[in-house]
C-alpha cells in the first residue's frame, strides 16, 4: 500500500508527525510511505528511516500535483488540513483523511476566552487521522533523527562545556512567544550552570546581549562563591538545525519557549523548562511523553490572543512574558550528560 503524508511547515509540526509516520510503515502491512513538504525541512526528513520517499513543494502546486499522481498512491493522510492540501487531495483523487485542527474551539480560546478544547495532545489527533488505515499509537513519542556527520563532538566547545551544559533555546518565529530579552537574562542567572544558548542567524544578536549582560554580572562580583551566574555560550546562527538537534541530545536538560528546539528536545525525551507567552499548552503541543515543566502566567484575562503569535503585544503590556514567575526546581547539578 503506497500511502502519502502531507505536512508543509514547520520544524515542530513536522517533528510531531513522527510517529504516524513510524505506525504506518511498520503496522500497516506493505506500506510504502511517502512525505510531501517544503525544501526547507529536507533535513528533518531525508535521514528519517521510515520514510521511503520525499516530495518537494519547489515550484507551482501544479507541478507537485502532476509528481505525486506519477506515484499512484492509495491513501493521502493530511496532517496539515489547509487550503493547498484540500486542492492537493481533490486533484490527486485518491481516498484520504484529514486531522482535526480544532478550529473553532481554538476560536473560542482565542476570542472568547471560553475553553472546549479537548485534551488531547496534537500526536493524538494526528495519528486519528490514520486510524482508517489500522494505526494505533506505539507509545513510543517522537524520532528525530541525526545524520552521523550532522553530530557534534563536545570537545570542539569551549572547555568549560565539556562536561555539561544546559540548552536554552531563546528563539520562536514570533515575538509574543519569546521572552524579553531582560528576562532571558534573569532566567540565566537562576540556571546555575554552563548555559549554551542555541537559535538561528537572527538570534545572534540576541545571544551577544545575554553573553556580554550576563558577563557583566559575573565580573562584578569579587569573591567566586558569589557567582550568580555560569559560562555562557552564544552558539546561535553556528550550527545547522540537525548540530542543533546533536546539541540539544547532549545537554543536561533544556529551556525552550513554544518551539521547534523544545519538540525535538522531547524527541529525546529530555528535561524540559517550558515557557509559554501567548500561546497556552491547551492547544495541545506541550512537549510529548517526556517529563517537562510550563512556565506560563496563569488566568491571565488577554491570554491567549493568538493560536500563533504577533511581532508585538496586542495589549502593549506583555505580561504573559514579564509577568512570569521563575521558581525553578532544577534537577541535580551532575558531570558529564
Amino acid at each position: 500500500m503506497k500511502i502519502l503524508v502531507l505536512r508543509f511547515s514547520s520544524i515542530g509540526d513536522i517533528v510531531l508527525t513522527t510517529p504516524v509516520v513510524r505506525a504506518l510503515k511498520q503496522q500497516v502491512p506493505g506500506a510504502v510511505v511517502h512525505f510531501c513538504t517544503k525544501p526547507a525541512y529536507r533535513s528533518l526528513i531525508e535521514p528519517n528511516p521510515y520514510v521511503d520517499k520525499a516530495h518537494y513543494l519547489t515550484g507551482s502546486l501544479t507541478e507537485l500535483v502532476a509528481e505525486l499522481k506519477q506515484e499512484q498512491f492509495d491513501f493521502v493522510v493530511d496532517l496539515h488540513n489547509n487550503l493547498r492540501t484540500s486542492l492537493l487531495k481533490l486533484r490527486l483523487g485518491v481516498k484520504s483523511a484529514s486531522f482535526d485542527k480544532l478550529n473553532w474551539q481554538k476560536w473560542l480560546l482565542v476570542n472568547l476566552k471560553v475553553d472546549r478544547l479537548p485534551r488531547v495532545h496534537i500526536v493524538q489527533r494526528y495519528l486519528a487521522a490514520a486510524a482508517a488505515l489500522g494505526v494505533t499509537d506505539d507509545g513510543r513519542g517522537l524520532d528525530y533523527f541525526i545524520p552521523p556527520a550532522a553530530e557534534v563532538d563536545l570537545r570542539t566547545l569551549p572547555a568549560a562545556f565539556q562536561a555539561g551544559y544546559v540548552a536554552f533555546a531563546i528563539g520562536a518565529q514570533h515575538a509574543t512567544k519569546r521572552l524579553p530579552t531582560e528576562r532571558i537574562i534573569e532566567l540565566c542567572q537562576q540556571l546555575r550552570r554552563p548555559i549554551l544558548l542555541l537559535g538561528g542567524p537572527e538570534d545572534q544578536a540576541t545571544g551577544d546581549e545575554i553573553v556580554a549582560a550576563l558577563g557583566k554580572i559575573q565580573g562584578e562580583h569579587s569573591q567566586p562563591h558569589n557567582l550568580t551566574t555560569s559560562p555562557t555560550y552564544n552558539a546561535c546562527g553556528q550550527y545547522s538545525l540537525n548540530q542543533s538537534a546533536s546539541l540539544v541530545r547532549q545537554a543536561q536538560f533544556v529551556v525552550s519557549h513554544d518551539t521547534g528546539l523544545m519538540h525535538i528536545a522531547a524527541a529525546f525525551g529530555k528535561e524540559i523548562f517550558s515557557v509559554w507567552g501567548n500561546t497556552v499548552p491547551e492547544f495541545g503541543m506541550y512537549p510529548y511523553r517526556t517529563e517537562f515543566r510550563v512556565l506560563e502566567v496563569q488566568s491571565l484575562p488577554c491570554r491567549p490572543c493568538s493560536k500563533i503569535g504577533y511581532a508585538k503585544c496586542p495589549q502593549g503590556h506583555f505580561r504573559c512574558m514579564r509577568d512570569i514567575v521563575f521558581d525553578l526546581d532544577l534537577p541535580p547539578a551532575r558531570d558529564g550528560r
